[in-house]
């Protein structure tokens, strides 16, 4: 193999990635958002679940992306470990489709994929448009690069030390563990098998030899889903091991049926099976390598799927075993319940992470909405009863909500370098300033509770009808913030409630402060006593605000999502 021919397998194997990766990044620009709502509203049937994971896989070119979009929703408690098992199964089946694009030898029509791909992501000014050109662009560089490959592969035909090499692939494990390895480096299937297609056509490795490769590529795959669930939930890890409990069954049961039968010969037409029926399937199989090993690929994983399809369940109840519940996962510690450190990068352009990040924000605000709500409500009781023991808490809680505020703000800034859907950035970022106000809240109710300890230490003591006001105000935050959190919010007539009872706080704020200065007048409270009182009513009226801030927020959101 000569130097340039080295050079060239070096140039279409990055064509060939980049060109997934196009593919991958305009999709994700054009649809993250519709992959998300589909996959979390249309896995409850087992049957359907497999459907919507294959369609999914199938458009966006990753069984590794929908896996990691899996545990992210397992993780942030939209999907049970058992419907995580059907997307997973319909993943494996989806992954299959480039394999298929391959083997079709659409080749010679690469070059015009390209040119109307970037002919519209230059001159159509319509993001839709040019997330389409993006995805053609993509489809087109991929199979420019796969015939580079193929075209510099080619002299390996004529080396002996590389015909060697691909030979001890015969053996099944030293295959699998190739397969699996090279898969691991390159954290996709649907490229390495594209690859080994490219092998094949190039007539370096024979299918005999090539379909243990395929298996462990199958294994391979599920190392991104595996390093999405670095520092996730116990359940979300289970997902990962369903995932590799799939692929390895299907592997262990091809390996057995490929060794204890000559299925590889006979689907390279090395061996005819006698009779009229061994012509017919003679007549079915495909003639090119690549047709060959894409016929492998979706047998493996229609016919586990088939298999496993009525074990899903079982699936689930051995990752649980495997995986068990630890008495110190419930520890209570600052910790964040639904986001996950997923990993990001301008390798995968942020594929399907989005999504998933979405999600995870929604519902870790709406854990730190119900911190605030009882930070509130526990300063007024506090305030109320002159508790300073509710005061503790109510610090350890703020010290919690302060946590959150940080770490979402972090999550927010790093998701935000590499969002690429306007939509779904303006959604990131109202959940940035929704974080923002929720923290804010949360500085208020702390404030409201430090007043227990000025009225204990001097002896300060509020008047029967401000106890009324306060109890009052204590009603109407928490009206406000059950608000923010009922099933209904952000739609138009939700806000305009919302509005109003910012308005009756901000009502309520003048009346008490104009009722504080008749009972000043008539001295019936002392000057700190007033002082006091009005530093309540300035943190009461702040609280308002903040709840109208972030019901405009979440009114933004909806129209996004």
């Amino acid at each position: 193999m000569q130097m340039s021919d080295f050079l060239g397998l070096l140039g279409g194997l990055a064509l060939f990635l980049y060109g997934m990766q196009m593919m991958s990044s305009g999709l994700e620009a054009a649809a993250g958002s519709r992959m998300k709502m589909i996959l979390e509203r249309l896995t409850a049937n087992r049957f359907l679940g497999v459907l919507v994971g294959a369609a999914i896989t199938a458009v966006i070119q990753s069984s590794s992306a929908t896996t990691v979009m899996v545990v992210g929703f397992v993780n942030a408690g939209m999907m049970t470990l058992n419907q995580a098992v059907w997307i997973i199964m319909g993943a494996n089946i989806g992954t299959t489709v480039t394999g298929l694009l391959i083997a079709l030898d659409v080749g010679e029509l690469a070059p015009l994929f390209a040119f109307v791909g970037v002919a519209l992501v230059v001159f159509v000014k319509k993001p839709q448009l040019q997330h389409i050109g993006q995805i053609l662009a993509g489809l087109g560089v991929l199979f420019i690069g796969m015939d580079m490959m193929s075209s510099a592969m080619s002299p390996l035909r004529e080396s002996e030390a590389f015909i060697n090499l691909m030979s001890t692939f015969s053996n099944p494990l030293l295959g699998i563990l190739a397969g699996a390895g090279f898969t691991a480096v390159i954290q996709s299937s649907s490229a390495s098998v594209g690859i080994l297609q490219a092998l094949a056509n190039s007539g370096v490795i024979g299918l005999p030899s090539a379909v243990f490769v395929l298996f462990g590529q199958n294994i391979g795959t599920c190392i991104t889903a595996v390093l999405a669930s670095i520092g996730t939930s116990r359940n979300a890890k289970r997902t990962t091991i369903i995932h590799l409990m799939f692929n390895i069954i299907g592997t262990c049961i091809f390996t057995t049926l490929f060794l204890l039968f000559p299925i590889a010969y006979v689907i390279d037409g090395s061996l005819t099976l006698p009779g009229s029926l061994g012509q017919t399937i003679a007549g079915l199989m495909p003639a090119s390598h690549a047709g060959q090993i894409a016929l492998v690929h979706t047998s493996f994983n229609i016919i586990t799927t088939i298999i496993l399809l009525p074990l899903g369940n079982y699936l689930a109840k051995a990752a649980v075993k495997i995986l068990p519940e630890r008495p110190e996962d419930k520890a209570d510690q600052l910790h964040l319940e639904y986001l996950t450190p997923i990993q990001i990068s301008s390798k995968d352009g942020g594929l399907g992470v989005s999504a998933i990040y979405v999600d995870q924000m929604q519902h870790e605000l709406r854990r730190m909405m119900e911190m605030a709500k009882d930070n509130v409500e526990a300063s007024f009781r506090s305030v109320l009863n002159r508790d300073e023991e509710e005061l503790e808490q109510v610090e350890k809680t703020e010290e919690y909500i302060d946590f959150l505020n940080k770490e979402i703000s972090l999550h927010v800034s790093r998701l935000i370098t590499y969002e690429t859907n306007e939509k779904a950035s303006a959604v990131v970022s109202s959940f940035f300033t929704i974080s923002g106000n929720i923290e804010r809240i949360g500085d208020h109710a702390d404030n409201l509770a430090g007043y227990t300890r000025m009225l204990n230490k001097r002896n300060i003591s509020f008047t029967g009808v401000a106890h009324e006001e306060i109890s009052a105000m204590r009603d109407i935050c928490l009206e406000g913030i059950n608000d923010l959190l009922s099933l209904n919010a952000g739609n138009v007539e939700w806000l305009a409630d919302v509005s109003a009872l910012e308005q009756r706080i901000d009502d309520m704020t003048s009346d008490y402060r104009r009722n504080h200065l008749e009972r000043m007048r008539d001295g019936e409270c002392s000057d700190e006593a007033c002082i006091l009182y009005s530093e309540l009513l300035t943190d009461f009226e702040r609280i308002g605000d903040h709840i109208l801030n972030i019901a405009q927020e979440m009114a933004k959101v909806q129209e996004h999502i």
